[in-house]
């Protein structure tokens, strides 16, 4: 069950001073080439580089984890997809456009929910609403019934009305992710959405997810340090070194869908697929640790 990586194909040539031509219907929506990351430490007066010449190609729809040692590199990459960090070099595209900075087509989940208390369940949800909605236009209404219509399907019809502070860990990250929804962006960009619940949510809301998830049609980027998680939620995982993050291997996971409706760990070739990205993941963790001096 386990893949190889993924062959990359030549980046498009891109126009230079002029907005690129629409993007071919088998471009891939995200495309890295190159992708270097580095930080100034101020305090330590020198450079950190976060991310190393990193390619990837994520296509319309996928499901994608990114697995690595902490670290490496993984939510630097996400925040420049979700543009907010520029790389030192390479680029990255959305469908055929540079990214240039944050937009409504992308849309994060935290780790830590990053709901407002004073705010109720609707409130909350609004919030990831009104600023698109003065931009286009749209009516009350229209806002109304998109907000309800998210959180019918993340199954908080009913706690309308609640704050976060009456809400369980599992029903906060449910308004986290209706918040990222209701504004119909093409990426959630997820990290550690579910690191914040304890173990029996977790795995609940494993299966939450991928039903919302099948239901929406987005394109996933999951940030996990579960191997288990990123096996059970994605159609590929992407293995990454210890920092300076660098994709190791682009693993296919071939399992049939629904997952939530069996025990995946039983499947055929679960276990040979979880020891392959374990023993991956295993020598770039132990090379992540600082040497102890005797």
């Amino acid at each position: 069950m386990t893949g190889n990586a993924s062959p990359q194909p030549e980046p498009t040539p891109r126009s230079v001073g002029s907005a690129p031509a629409p993007a071919p219907a088998e471009v891939p929506l995200i495309m890295a080439r190159g992708l270097t990351v580095r930080y100034q430490r101020a305090r330590q007066r020198d450079e950190l580089t976060a991310l190393s010449g990193v390619d990837l190609d994520i296509r319309r729809g996928e499901f994608v984890a990114i697995v690595g040692p902490s670290g490496c590199g993984k939510t630097t990459f996400l925040n420049v997809v979700a543009g907010l960090v520029k790389p030192a070099s390479g680029w990255i595209e959305i469908n055929g456009r540079e990214v240039e900075g944050p937009g409504p087509d992308r849309a994060m989940v935290f780790q830590d929910y990053a709901l407002m208390p004073w705010r109720t369940v609707e409130s909350n949800v609004r919030f990831g609403l009104q600023f698109q909605a003065r931009k286009t236009g749209v009516s009350r209404d229209q806002v109304k019934q998109k907000i309800a219509e998210v959180i019918e399907l993340v199954g908080l019809s009913g706690f309308e009305r609640s704050f976060p502070y009456e809400l369980s860990g599992g029903m906060r990250q449910r308004v986290g992710i209706a918040r990222a929804l209701v504004g119909d962006p093409q990426i959630l960009l997820a990290d550690e959405p579910l690191g914040a619940v304890d173990a029996l949510t977790r795995e609940a809301m494993q299966g939450e997810l991928e039903r919302i998830i099948a239901a929406t049609g987005n394109t996933v980027v999951l940030i996990t340090h579960s191997i288990d998680e990123a096996i059970s939620l994605a159609d590929r995982l992407v293995v990454v070194s210890h920092r300076p993050g660098r994709v190791l291997e682009i693993v296919d996971v071939n399992l049939p869908r629904p997952r939530s409706e069996y025990d995946v760990k039983d499947a055929p070739g679960y276990r040979e697929l979880r020891e392959h990205v374990w023993s991956l993941l295993r020598d770039e963790a132990l090379g992540a640790r600082p040497l102890v001096k005797p």
